[in-house]
């Protein structure tokens, strides 16, 4: 890949101040790791206390708006994360997709904006069972690159390692059960050609990570598979016991 293997902790909702030292404990640990890009997605709370603590790992959000400010109650927009120490933002995971109905289109106004911000976007994407088991998860999956990713006119964001593509089986999402290698490999073929399709050769220069029940036991296999350039991780992330087991995975990857 042409980057180093990208190790992000989404801690999704969880998460107070009490748990900050789990965070110091990953930052310190993971300059250890220098042939691994390493970052923290922590609740919104906690965004400006880690981003002033963090020397060796990033910091972003789970979430933008599209706007920059204005009546959005409850909404954080991409230039409060940026203004929070935030270096990027978790955008469309399935979660939001289903929970709050965010359509594609959505997504991909909210990766305009965050690269407006400077901030870096990791675009998520992925098919439900019913649509695997209806032999349509390659199509969805690339119906959903084609809506979400931002225009081609910023194609140059893309060049500094600012884009990724996070394909995460929403079947696989803290259920324990993680996608086949094989799977996992065919689909990020289908990705990196969607990628190619939209932006040109600068396509294969976007880092396509894999979500989905990933922890310390399933990371070494994932992580080595081709195509593969890091994983987004949920509830692994919330220790650095844990978290950093997958982390050592990505650079024993790297150095194969």
């Amino acid at each position: 890949m042409p980057h180093r293997p990208y190790i992000v902790g989404n801690w999704k909702m969880n998460g107070t101040r009490a748990m900050l030292p789990e965070a110091r404990a990953i930052d310190r640990a993971a300059g250890r790791y220098p042939a691994v890009q390493v970052a923290l997605a922590p609740p919104f709370t906690l965004i400006q206390a880690m981003a002033g603590e963090a020397q060796a790992i990033g910091i972003g959000g789970q979430d933008c708006h599209v706007a920059l400010k204005g009546a959005h109650t409850g909404d954080i927009s991409p230039a409060m994360l940026d203004d929070s120490g935030a270096s990027f933002a978790i955008l469309g995971h399935s979660e939001r997709r289903a929970d709050h109905g965010e359509t594609s289109e959505l997504v991909k106004a909210k990766a305009e904006a965050a690269l407006g911000c400077g901030l870096g976007v990791i675009v998520c994407v992925g098919e439900t069972l019913a649509q695997r088991d209806a032999g349509e998860a390659e199509a969805v999956v690339k119906a959903q690159v084609r809506a979400s990713m931002p225009a081609a006119e910023l194609a140059g964001e893309i060049a500094p390692g600012r884009i990724s593509v996070a394909y995460e089986p929403v079947w696989a999402i803290g259920t324990g059960r993680v996608a086949a290698v094989a799977d996992v490999v065919a689909m990020h073929r289908a990705i990196r050609a969607t990628l190619t399709e939209l932006y040109g050769e600068v396509g294969r220069g976007v880092r396509i990570l894999y979500g989905g029940s990933v922890n310390a036991d399933n990371a070494r296999d994932l992580l080595a598979a081709e195509g593969v350039g890091g994983a987004l991780v949920g509830g692994a992330s919330l220790t650095a016991e844990s978290f950093l087991a997958i982390v050592s995975a990505a650079g024993i990857a790297a150095e194969a």
